[in-house]
């Protein structure tokens, strides 16, 4: 697929980077399932950036500061969080192998997570991969209501102050339509992701703001 077949040989985290820049991402059947496969879309989701809209009763919701955001300080629980089963999502695809390799992926500064608290206990979040001025969203989980979406709202604040180019949801869907994001071809993503990877992105200029 696009000249990366031979990298299902052995998934590094150094595989997975090279795997992002050409627009492929890996996926399981399962959580229990061990094997991954390579997904490239036809039709790619994302969020412009300048076009991100924010629904009038989240927006009341979050001038209510109903949560604390955090940014990379509980990485490996979101994700584990992101891989459990729910009544609204019996079954996810993040299994142990892709659990290692984001987590590796993190630790060298590609990933990352934005964390919802309520007082100690972290109740939504998302995380996603970083690569020039391209951040690729991998999944989200909320226990409380609006967790999921104020810490999207966070990301993408976050995104612009830091000079991204590109918010890539992979896929599209009603829960991300509200928010303004869209299905594009291949052809127009990847011309996108070209030109996002040559921007040198500052995911924690928000922080010195």
């Amino acid at each position: 697929m696009s000249g990366v077949d031979d990298l299902m040989m052995e998934i590094t985290p150094q595989v997975l980077l090279k795997a992002y820049a050409c627009g492929i991402f890996p996926m399981a059947e399962t959580a229990v399932d061990p094997g991954l496969f390579w997904v490239e879309p036809k039709m790619r989701g994302i969020i412009p950036l300048d076009a991100f809209h924010v629904p009038r009763r989240l927006a009341r919701t979050i001038r209510q500061k109903p949560y604390r955001l955090s940014v990379d300080t509980a990485f490996g629980d979101v994700l584990r969080l992101c891989a459990e089963d729910t009544p609204d999502r019996p079954q996810t695809w993040i299994n142990g192998r892709i659990a290692q390799l984001y987590n590796d992926l993190h630790a060298m500064g590609h990933c990352h997570s934005v964390e919802c608290w309520q007082r100690e206990t972290l109740v939504g979040g998302l995380y996603g991969v970083r690569l020039g001025g391209a951040f690729f969203g991998e999944s989200m989980f909320s226990r409380t209501r609006d967790a999921s979406k104020i810490a999207l709202v966070h990301l993408v604040d976050r995104l612009k102050v830091g000079g991204f180019h590109l918010l890539d949801t992979q896929f599209n869907t009603a829960h991300l339509s509200q928010f303004g994001a869209i299905e594009i071809p291949k052809e127009s993503y990847e011309q996108l992701l070209i030109d996002a990877l040559t921007i040198d992105a500052d995911f924690y200029a928000i922080d010195a703001a």
